[in-house]
């Protein structure tokens, strides 16, 4: 990977990009320590840190929801306005058709998605701003507008800078941005990680665990970069005096095919009901007993967390990869699975394959998801690095390095040509 980095700075193209890439991720920094006007920092501290939604927030944001910075909702409105327009485009025919329309359908689904961003923000910092009281200085309604219209134009403007970093840049600029994030508060963790430690040597522990990280890490890479690959032969056939068709290929079925997706879902699910509860005070009763149910440190909740995040990865990849689709477009092009007949068997073997599959990396999710949990329980210690973030830096590193190394690649292959 360094040696990637090192060769791409030799190539003044890729290094004008690396730098611009570098200049955004200055400027995501410097919006997360820019406070919202009138907003009291100290007030927010007591909500976070509970391994509920706003917890999320605050590692997916870099800190600047704990400081209530400009950036304190990070990129998540516009994921999550992302993903209904990934489910409303299966479900509605009019948004399928535009996304096969080809560039110029693609950009009327980002525009539209744009929109649903800053739509989801207000939403967002409205109610952040209504529920959480003590945010403010002084609670009127001037001081509400402006935390809703900093945090909005925040999130907005940090849409434009991934916007940015994907056309100017390297890499997809959203995730990056959640990269950046992440990666700023792993010094934090480490003390917090120091801090909490019960021993008498308070190094052996956290030694221990970082060992633990990296060998997690490998697994996430191995779990990244695993593929099923199906291999497909095309038939000859004559159209005119030419021969088309007659090679072989595979159809690359990943084995975490739904990403980091599944568990995102799943740890908002689970941590919603203590999220919103935290906005009314303390739990009594009943519901106190079903909030302490939910909370992943449990092993009920461990135990509903690892069945969500089964279900959100079967559901996303149902949605995502489509086995009748795929099979109808090989038997169009006289494509067919060496040994399966065309049409229905296919339909049937691809989707006994993508079952498997799922169920494989459906595990190695919810074991990644779950392991800093139960380490942290069993040290009794506070990890405050998850599984999640974990598969995102994982995810996101591989990908961009890949991107560079395309490029890399496509200006050799040019200089050759050239010469």
């Amino acid at each position: 990977m360094f040696r990637t980095l090192r060769d791409a700075f030799k190539i003044p193209d890729l290094r004008k990009k690396l730098i611009y890439t570098l200049m955004m991720f200055f400027a995501i920094r410097i919006g997360a320590h820019i406070r919202v006007p009138l907003v009291n920092p100290e007030a927010v501290s007591s909500f976070a840190g509970d391994g509920g939604m706003l917890d999320m927030f605050n590692a997916f944001s870099g800190g600047a929801f704990q400081n209530m910075a400009l950036f304190a909702m990070g990129i998540g409105p516009y994921i999550t306005s992302s993903i209904i327009m990934n489910l409303l485009t299966v479900a509605i025919p009019k948004l399928e058709e535009m996304q096969k329309e080809g560039e110029e359908g693609r950009k009327k689904i980002a525009k539209i998605t744009r929109y649903g961003t800053v739509v989801l923000a207000i939403l967002q910092s409205t109610a952040i701003s209504i529920s959480l009281r003590g945010l403010f200085y002084e609670y009127n309604v001037f001081s509400v507008v402006i935390g809703i219209t900093a945090m909005t134009a925040g999130t907005a403007f940090l849409m434009w800078i991934g916007e940015q970093i994907t056309t100017n840049g390297i890499g997809n600029g959203i995730s990056l941005i959640i990269f950046i994030n992440i990666i700023s508060r792993l010094p934090f963790g480490v003390q917090s990680l120091y801090n909490s430690a019960t021993t008498g040597n308070k190094l052996i522990p956290v030694i221990v665990l970082i060992i633990i990280f990296a060998a997690m890490v490998a697994f996430v890479v191995l779990v990244q970069l695993g593929e099923r690959r199906v291999p497909v032969q095309y038939a000859k056939r004559m159209q005119g005096r030419k021969v088309y068709g007659g090679q072989s290929t595979h159809i690359p079925l990943k084995v975490n095919m739904a990403g980091v997706i599944p568990v995102i879902f799943a740890s908002s699910l689970l941590g919603f009901p203590g999220t919103i509860t935290q906005f009314f005070g303390e739990p009594t009763g009943a519901w106190a007993t079903i909030i302490n149910l939910l909370r992943i440190q449990s092993w009920s909740g461990a135990f509903i967390y690892f069945v969500l995040i089964l279900f959100f990865a079967y559901f996303y990849t149902s949605i995502t990869f489509n086995p009748i689709e795929v099979a109808n477009n090989m038997k169009k092009n006289g494509g067919f699975i060496p040994g399966i007949r065309p049409g229905k068997p296919t339909v049937d073997y691809l989707t006994n394959v993508l079952n498997k599959i799922v169920l494989i990396g459906a595990l190695a999710l919810a074991l990644i998801a779950l392991l800093p949990t139960l380490l942290g329980v069993a040290f009794n210690m506070n990890i405050s690095f998850g599984g999640t973030s974990l598969i995102i830096v994982v995810g996101v590193a591989i990908e961009t390095i890949k991107q560079i190394e395309s490029q890399m690649v496509m200006r050799h292959y040019k200089g050759f040509l050239n010469s």
